[in-house]
């Protein structure tokens, strides 16, 4: 495993490095075998490239290049091996660090009430994130439920609101055909009253007819029978 990736670091594979770094899953491979040709080291499972952060890094260094990608490629090879040799060191360091531990027992318990505190305090505060966590969950509970009510009051208004939309077209329909059934009975007793004024009007025209014939026909009688035209006013 290579010094510089950490216990619980990410990894990620072609298909993921592609997304990330916005290429194409053959790119990524053709920049590994890039790197690896001028000294780069993958963590590997098998013949399967395994990424880490740092490798995500430099393929998108290689995909900005503006110089040749095995200079690039040169260059982050220097890189991972200062980052390397700089992971060794710390590590030594640690190392050291271990083997100058306190032997005194005095400074040996101050050492370990120090731990203690750590620990009581790391403790407190697992127990105050818990109650957090505990909180959080309940207020998240909370909103959903609230959520909810303020959903299913939406949709109750909407439904009324819409069979109040319903109601009013109906009435509304309705009245509208209540105004035509009126207007249609209006026309049609104006179109019989306009029917019976014209047989009124034709009988008349006939009456007059009929006396008009009377008197012409009187007129052309011998004047001695005049007297009966005046019978005829008379009627």
């Amino acid at each position: 495993m290579r010094s510089d990736i950490q216990p619980n670091e990410r990894a990620f594979s072609t298909k993921e490095v592609a997304e990330e770094v916005g290429i194409a899953t053959p790119t990524v491979r053709k920049y590994g075998q890039i790197l690896e040709r001028n000294g780069y080291e993958f963590l590997k499972d098998g013949d399967r490239r395994i990424f880490v952060q740092s490798d995500v890094e430099a393929l998108i260094a290689l995909r900005d290049t503006d110089k040749a990608l095995d200079d690039t490629a040169k260059d982050l090879v220097n890189q991972q091996k200062d980052r390397l040799e700089e992971s060794n060191k710390t590590e030594i360091a640690i190392s050291d660090t271990y083997e100058k531990s306190p032997q005194n027992p005095n400074q040996l318990e101050e050492v370990l009430l120090f731990l203690v505190k750590e620990l009581a305090a790391t403790k407190e505060m697992n127990v105050q994130l818990t109650n957090d966590m505990s909180q959080l969950k309940i207020t998240v509970s909370r909103l959903q439920q609230d959520h909810h009510v303020i959903s299913s009051s939406i949709g109750n208004s909407a439904q009324k609101t819409h069979a109040k939309i319903e109601k009013l077209t109906e009435q509304q329909k309705s009245y509208y055909e209540t105004l035509l059934q009126q207007e249609i009975e209006k026309s049609e007793f104006l179109q019989k009253e306009l029917q019976d004024l014209r047989n009124e009007q034709k009988k008349e025209w006939h009456s007059q007819n009929e006396f008009n014939k009377r008197l012409e026909e009187a007129i052309q009688k011998p004047k001695e029978k005049w007297g009966w035209i005046f019978s005829l006013f008379q009627k």
